[in-house]
């Protein structure tokens, strides 16, 4: 499945949010503007439903209580809602709807709410919340059904859809000294500080896989690379990732994680992420470390590598596509004639709150793109100099 609508109201720095999305998701903006805000969003349902250190308390918790989180334009008392569509694909309607809106008390204990939980299948509503059970106990008002295994088997589906969301943002410099650096990691990992003990317990032929899968699409941008293995020292037990580079020596030489540059660990680790899981991959700014060239290529790279998930439906096994949302700064990331505009999302900031809006629904953008024009050369967030005008008096 993959999300084709995205509703928030009062969360971070967005009073309202309704937009559509499809298999892949760009979103611009300047800095500050709300692109990591944006994906938190989906975060948090992540964070709701994991079944363990997961739940609405811990994931309002992590981020500091339900004042920061709540708009800053909002009134006090103002609830914080999410509401996702989820289909089969993006042309699909909504096979799954899930709500939640939920506030603090005002006062006394200062719980964390729900106030309204909405799940529908079709048009069919599997739950509605708050129910009289609710209203007798309010306790139970302090849990979401979807993170609640005794409850939530009627829809357990959109449970594990938001559990399987993975969230990178990968700091190269923590996958090469990760061990060394030690103490504890961030839950879920998503710096990359632990990639090569991942690696490691991985199955052997899986491991091999997938190395040789990304060996090759390194290949058509990274020079001289053709291998990727992978070993563990005899004497320390250390896991170690190993790149073979065709040279002026007569079999080439190898280099491990330490020697090689931190684009193409950034690479890397980024593949590896796409063959890894099947749900949806959340990225930010996957374009930093890697040179222009790279980047010209690196949306279609990840659209070949995203691994296509396997699911059975009824008595059928169904191939679906992996739904990948990214933030960038980079225009250059948008010059691919591949690239929908509806698949672009750029972000206004506002005094009231900031606006998102898409691409292809922009008369001006929708223009220039349908006369040929990549939307890289008219991203909102480039320089003035170099940005195209998006009045060319052009005609289709």
């Amino acid at each position: 499945m993959i999300i084709t609508r995205l509703k928030l109201t009062n969360w971070r720095n967005f009073a309202e949010v309704d937009v559509p999305l499809r298999d892949r998701a760009f979103v611009i903006g300047p800095n500050a503007s709300g692109k990591s805000n944006l994906l938190d969003a989906v975060r948090f349902l992540r964070d709701v439903a994991k079944r363990e250190g997961g739940g609405l308390q811990a994931a309002v918790a992590r981020r500091g209580g339900v004042p920061k989180i709540r708009c800053m334009s909002a009134s006090a008392n103002s609830t914080i809602a999410i509401e996702t569509h989820l289909s089969q694909d993006a042309d699909s309607p909504a096979e799954w709807v899930y709500g939640l809106e939920f506030s603090a008390e005002t006062a006394g204990r200062r719980r964390v709410l729900i106030r309204e939980e909405t799940i529908k299948r079709g048009d069919e509503t599997i739950l509605s919340r708050p129910d009289q059970d609710d209203e007798f106990d309010s306790e139970r008002l302090t849990a979401t059904a979807l993170e609640q295994i005794n409850v939530n088997r009627p829809f357990r589906e959109v449970a594990d859809f938001f559990g399987s969301v993975s969230y990178l943002h990968l700091a190269p410099r923590l996958i090469r000294h990760g061990a060394e650096i030690g103490g504890s990691r961030l839950e879920n990992d998503p710096f990359g500080q632990g990639f090569l003990d991942e690696m490691a317990s991985a199955n052997w032929k899986t491991r091999a896989s997938r190395l040789r899968k990304i060996g090759s699409a390194l290949a058509s941008v990274v020079p001289n690379l053709d291998n990727l293995d992978f070993e563990r020292d005899q004497r320390t037990g250390k896991p170690h990732l190993k790149a073979h580079f065709d040279s002026w020596r007569r079999h080439g030489s190898w280099m491990e994680e330490s020697e090689l540059s931190d684009g193409t660990l950034r690479l890397i680790g980024l593949f590896w992420a796409l063959l890894e899981n099947d749900g949806l991959l959340l990225l930010e700014e996957p374009e930093i470390s890697l040179n222009r060239d790279i980047v010209l290529r690196l949306p279609s790279l990840l659209y070949r590598l995203s691994r296509p998930a396997r699911r059975r439906r009824g008595r059928q096994r169904q191939t679906e596509q992996r739904q990948v949302i990214l933030t960038t700064h980079s225009a250059d990331m948008l010059c691919d004639y591949g690239i929908d505009g509806r698949e672009i999302l750029y972000i206004t900031p506002d005094r009231e709150g900031a606006k998102i809006t898409h691409m292809a629904s922009d008369p001006a953008m929708r223009k220039s793109l349908e006369a040929g024009v990549m939307p890289g050369e008219i991203a909102p967030f480039r320089d003035g100099a170099d940005q195209i005008p998006f009045d060319l008096n052009l005609t289709v």
